[in-house]
């Protein structure tokens, strides 16, 4: 007599249930995504909305299938992969990385012909208030009695530094990390930033105290390596009206928190407290170089912590439900055969598994 545990054979599964049914891979697409996925999914829609719902100025065709592009990319990979059509064990992990990551980051080279369209106004002098409010001080006013060749170079070469920061803890952790909980809170929190920080420039757009108040900045910023090169970069690639909130610290902020929290770790037991020293200077240059107001930082910050805990809750929420449901990992994985269809469309077992612990 066969036991309850001894798999099932693939004739004894009923037709809905087979691998490759239209209907199993269906639920499957249904069953097996993650937070991240809406989350993108969402941010996408909401910026071709917000294009749709304004005004046809230059630049607008270009905006639209800019746009529609990447939300059309980022929905067919994630049918693709979600439902069992793209089940390769190199490709199907590849294609899923850059459609969640890819299309977020590219979004954000469009920002310079895309945030004038949706929003034409220009708030600093609103945001200018806001500090002399709330604060009683301008950060960038403050800061222009220490401007000079030194701390200009200074600054400015932990202000490129930022790039080199997001690349060097993104690059290693999506491709090549197979712990479930480092990979779900660094990717999730970091979508977190980008995807709300993308969005408030829509609703509050600004190009920093350069423009804003150039009369209380007498001291023009000096030549120097980093600091022509940041303006270069800025002035080619920069989308200009991304000020609020500073992303500049906030993605840096919060990976100094993230490898905090997994100090016990390699690399992280070594790598947590430069990033912490890189993020603090970066946070400062960001005013020392007049492109972010006062609030602007406090806003990074505020949401490098938000993005932070909710990483956390959110990570570990996903972890349970897919171990309870054996789902597989949230991130597909390269180089590893995934199980066949369940109950669920997962995996072909006659009886459920135990639940494993989220690592």
């Amino acid at each position: 007599m066969k036991s309850a545990l001894e798999p099932a054979r693939l004739a004894d599964i009923p037709p809905t249930r087979k691998v490759g049914t239209y209907a199993g891979r269906f639920r499957d697409f249904w069953i097996s995504t993650s937070p991240q996925d809406w989350l993108v999914l969402l941010y996408l829609m909401g910026l071709n909305l917000a294009l749709w719902c304004a005004d046809r100025a230059p630049g607008f065709v270009e905006s639209a299938l800019r746009m529609g592009g990447l939300l059309g990319f980022f929905a067919a990979t994630l049918v693709l992969v979600r439902g069992r059509w793209l089940d390769d064990r190199f490709f199907g992990p590849l294609s899923y990385r850059v459609a969640i990551e890819g299309t977020v980051e590219t979004s954000y080279f469009f920002f310079a012909v895309f945030l004038p369209i949706v929003n034409a106004n220009d708030l600093d002098l609103r945001l200018y208030d806001i500090d002399l409010r709330f604060f009683g001080r301008e950060a960038a006013v403050d800061l222009n009695r220490f401007v000079g060749p030194h701390t200009s170079e200074w600054f400015a070469c932990f202000y490129f530094c930022y790039f080199l920061i997001l690349a060097l803890h993104s690059v290693p952790i999506v491709l090549f990390s197979r712990r479930e909980r480092v990979l779900g809170e660094f990717t999730l929190g970091m979508l977190l930033l980008f995807c709300i920080g993308h969005t408030v420039y829509m609703l509050v757009p600004g190009f920093g105290p350069y423009r804003g108040i150039p009369q209380l900045l007498p001291s023009p910023l000096p030549h120097g390596f980093w600091v022509d090169s940041v303006m270069a970069t800025v002035a080619g690639g920069g989308a200009q009206k991304d000020i609020f909130p500073s992303l500049h610290t906030a993605a840096p902020t919060f990976i100094a928190m993230f490898s905090f929290r997994h100090r016990k770790s390699l690399p992280f037991k070594y790598t947590w407290a430069p990033v912490a020293f890189f993020a603090a200077n970066i946070m400062v240059a960001t005013m020392y170089l007049r492109w972010h107001w006062l609030v602007d930082v406090v806003a990074g910050l505020a949401l490098s912590a938000l993005g932070y805990w909710l990483s956390i809750v959110i990570t570990d929420w996903d972890l349970r439900r897919r171990a309870r449901l054996d789902l597989g990992p949230s991130w597909p994985e390269f180089g590893r055969i995934k199980a066949a269809s369940s109950t669920h469309g997962c995996s072909h077992s006659a009886a459920p598994t135990p639940a494993q612990k989220p690592s």
